[in-house]
């Protein structure tokens, strides 16, 4: 179940699934104003990059690092996974120097990001080998199976599909992600026959496809328990009040993150 919390004016999601302090980020407890009020993690498109900054601190600081402490995706809506470190802290608002969708890490205190607005943040962990990972689930990085690489990248570090848990954030959902035959098509062929309920073809032409649903379904089909995986029932285009989305917005947009850090 996910449930919504403050902490020091920060109002965040977090799954009862998960153990380690984790977060999803929503637009509310920044310092960023007028169109990007008022957590915006996005860099680059005209926000204040000291608000941004103090946005980064923010959250930082609630998975108990400063802002250049961390380990971050640099998002292509490829497959990439990358295995961080403490080599891999990104000092906050400098470029990323590598791409990777999704990031894996086995390294206690070292908080890692992905980020969205609409897509699907995936948080991955397993309690007993005390490895996490942070996804970025587009209709484009799940479709070419992201989360297998990340499973796989996990196992290298010792953990066990059976033992993983797993949070699917609020993202866009069913009622809202209109697309063309490219993204069920694309679906198909990643799930296989595993679709039922997937998609809901309409009369014009346009489906609309549940994407956390395929993501749950894939987590499944690579051996995940199902009764260990969470998924958050917002939809970030109905509730852009609370979340950025992309769509609503045409792009003119702010970020959110999902965030998590092992225990020391």
């Amino acid at each position: 179940m996910f449930v919504q919390e403050k902490e020091n004016n920060l109002i965040y999601m977090r799954s009862e699934m998960i153990p380690f302090r984790h977060l999803f980020s929503t637009r509310y407890g920044g310092v960023s104003r007028g169109e990007f009020a008022t957590l915006n993690l996005l860099s680059g498109k005209g926000d204040d990059p000291e608000n941004v900054y103090e946005n980064y601190s923010r959250v930082a600081a609630f998975l108990g690092a400063g802002p250049d402490d961390c380990a971050v995706t640099r998002q292509v809506h490829g497959n990439t996974v990358r295995i961080v470190d403490e080599n891999d802290k990104h000092r906050c608002l400098d470029p990323v120097p590598y791409e990777a969708d999704g990031i894996v890490t086995a390294v206690p205190g070292l908080p890692i990001f992905c980020y969205t607005a609409d897509c699907a943040p995936v948080l991955l962990c397993d309690p007993e080998a005390r490895v996490i990972a942070a996804v970025h689930c587009g209709w484009r990085s799940s479709a070419s199976d992201i989360l297998k690489n990340a499973l796989e990248a996990m196992a290298s570090l010792g953990a066990s599909p059976s033992l993983i848990r797993a949070a699917i954030g609020p993202a866009i959902g069913a009622c809202c992600f209109e697309t063309d035959d490219d993204v069920p098509n694309a679906f198909t062929a990643w799930l296989g026959d595993d679709t039922d309920g997937l998609f809901v073809r309409r009369e014009d032409g346009k489906t609309l496809v549940d994407l956390r649903g395929a993501n749950a379904r894939r987590l499944v089909q690579l051996g995940v328990p199902e009764e260990q995986i969470d998924i958050s029932t917002e939809c970030t285009y109905c509730q852009h009040d609370k979340y950025w989305s992309h769509r609503w917005t045409r792009g003119r947009r702010g970020g959110q993150c999902a965030g998590i850090v092992l225990s020391a």
